[in-house]
């Protein structure tokens, strides 16, 4: 291994580090909400796995983040093989951004119909993801951040093992850096909606470079990542909490009606397949 190829490897991992403080932080939020004391919910059909499991990946909260290990090493892996074809693909990146926005506005929407049952009214009942459902939620978000990191990455060297093993050491800094933050999150709860406010910032920043070709360097995203996370803090712990929590109010309410039409227009599209389904079970019965 020559010095160019350490100083390489050194520069993708700093550069990772720098990406992945936002991807930490969201993968932390993500699965802040699972038990940190119950094992794994497998399917009937795999329920003797349910103790070797628990030996190897913990209680849901610590398994949760070690899937979505896994998973990244699996999506880096896949992104930098397709690299150079995802380069040329404009519109796989505006799908991932779209789809960490998406992220966001769910979660403001889960505030909304908070708000609504604690002021007695009328709301539709939502139901937070279990186990399964965040492992799937945190793949897709790693495959949408991976794009950018990726390509980021591919950059710096075109020599596939060298990238690899950057990026590799640079998830492993991430899987750290999501426990840690799910930690501080226990601590301070608002830093839960604050990951969430970095994921409509990262989702801006992949559409201005691809729409606008308005690109933002690495440290300044950093930057930006790091006000959102302080000031998210600064607010919750001042008496600005009140009035930004008034202004808030538009963005959880459009995040609110955002979601009942993405849901409504996934109910129209899978109807016919539920009704199917429903007509074979009472076939069955």
């Amino acid at each position: 291994m020559d010095i160019a190829a350490i100083t390489i490897i050194i520069q993708l991992i700093f550069l990772e580090g720098i990406l992945s403080i936002d991807n930490a932080a969201v993968l932390g939020a993500m699965v802040a909400h699972l038990p940190n004391d119950r094992p794994i919910p497998w399917p009937s059909p795999l329920q003797f796995l349910e103790e070797l499991s628990q030996h190897v990946l913990g209680y849901q909260r610590e398994a949760a983040l070690k899937v979505g290990l896994l998973g990244a090493y699996i999506g880096r892996g896949l992104m930098l093989a397709l690299a150079s074809i995802i380069i040329h693909i404009p519109w796989l990146r505006i799908i991932g951004a779209a789809y960490l926005m998406y992220l966001a506005f769910h979660h403001f929407a889960e505030l909304y119909h908070a708000h609504c049952a604690e002021a007695g009214h009328e709301a539709i009942p939502r139901i937070r993801g279990g186990f399964w459902s965040t492992v799937l939620a945190i793949e897709l978000a790693d495959l949408a951040f991976s794009i950018d990191n990726v390509i980021a990455a591919v950059a710096l060297s075109d020599e596939f093992w060298v990238v690899m093993l950057g990026v590799a050491i640079g998830i492993l800094v991430m899987r750290f850096a999501a426990a840690i933050f799910t930690r501080m999150i226990d601590w301070e709860p608002a830093l839960q909606t604050g990951a969430f406010l970095l994921l409509l910032a990262i989702g801006a920043e992949l559409l201005a470079d691809e729409v606008w070709h308005v690109h933002i360097e690495e440290m300044t995203q950093f930057a930006i990542s790091a006000s959102i996370l302080i000031l998210t803090v600064v607010v919750a712990r001042t008496p600005l909490r009140i009035p930004v929590r008034l202004a808030a109010r538009p963005l959880i309410w459009f995040s609110a009606m955002t979601q009942l039409r993405i849901e409504a227009t996934v109910t129209a599209l899978t109807s016919p397949f539920r009704r199917r389904e429903r007509s074979t079970e009472t076939d069955t019965w």
